[in-house]
């Protein structure tokens, strides 16, 4: 049976860096939740990069986001150790599908994983999200949103193939995950949570669209009739 990883270290929560990222993370998910955009378990996961630490990140300790507690994170290295705090079993798997992300985009400060409900139904269809809202380009993400093609959870070939999609897509702040969720990125935690939010309201419009014939194509700035 699995057990949880506990680090000898507590969560050093007298630490400013680490107090300042513990707090933009919980701001970070009560604006998800605020904006309706979790799914009904609230499945999810969240990492920011430690102020003055940039290889330390702060993680969810576990796989639900609904009703964090301010000392369920832990403090992991992009080599994926564990620095101080814990991590449950479900987070344990993921720590790699969050650190090769900044490894591979350096400028990335936050990653946010979530089951968004509209966003992952095109996710699930293995369909790229259109980026023809403007509320989304409006959040920094001017391209279609592309799939990573199917891992199992935290499985290696899950990992390279979100990082390839990252790599295939330099313009794009986010990823589908196929058949599973997906993955936003940000300068910050409110950033990277306010794409995501971009992404479901974008996702539940365009369903909509589809429906009364399809989303039109945004016409380049200064165009018009």
């Amino acid at each position: 049976m699995s057990q949880t990883l506990q680090s000898t270290a507590p969560l050093p929560l007298g630490d400013s860096d680490v107090a300042a990222a513990r707090d933009a993370l919980l701001g970070a998910v009560t604006d998800l939740f605020a904006s309706d955009v979790m799914s009904k378990s609230g499945h999810g996961n969240a990492s920011v990069r430690v102020p003055g630490t940039p290889d330390h990140l702060l993680l969810t300790s576990r796989g639900l986001l609904r009703g964090i507690g301010p000392e369920e994170f832990a403090v992991v290295t992009l080599d994926g150790d564990l620095v101080a705090g814990w991590l449950a079993p479900e987070n344990e798997e993921i720590v790699r599908m969050h650190t090769e992300v900044y490894r591979a985009r350096p400028g990335t400060g936050s990653v946010v994983h979530t089951h968004s409900p509209f966003t992952t139904a095109y996710a699930v269809a293995g369909r790229e999200l259109p980026a023809r809202y403007e509320s989304l380009l409006r959040a920094g993400q001017t391209e279609d949103v592309p799939v990573a093609p199917y891992g199992p959870r935290g499985s290696g070939r899950a990992v390279t193939q979100i990082v390839d999609t990252f790599t295939a897509n330099p313009r794009s702040g986010a990823v589908l995950l196929a058949n599973h969720g997906l993955l936003a990125t940000g300068t910050d935690a409110a950033g990277a949570a306010r794409l995501v939010v971009a992404l479901e309201e974008t996702a539940q419009v365009t369903l909509g669209a589809t429906a009364l014939g399809g989303a039109l194509p945004l016409e380049p700035e200064g165009g018009g009739r």
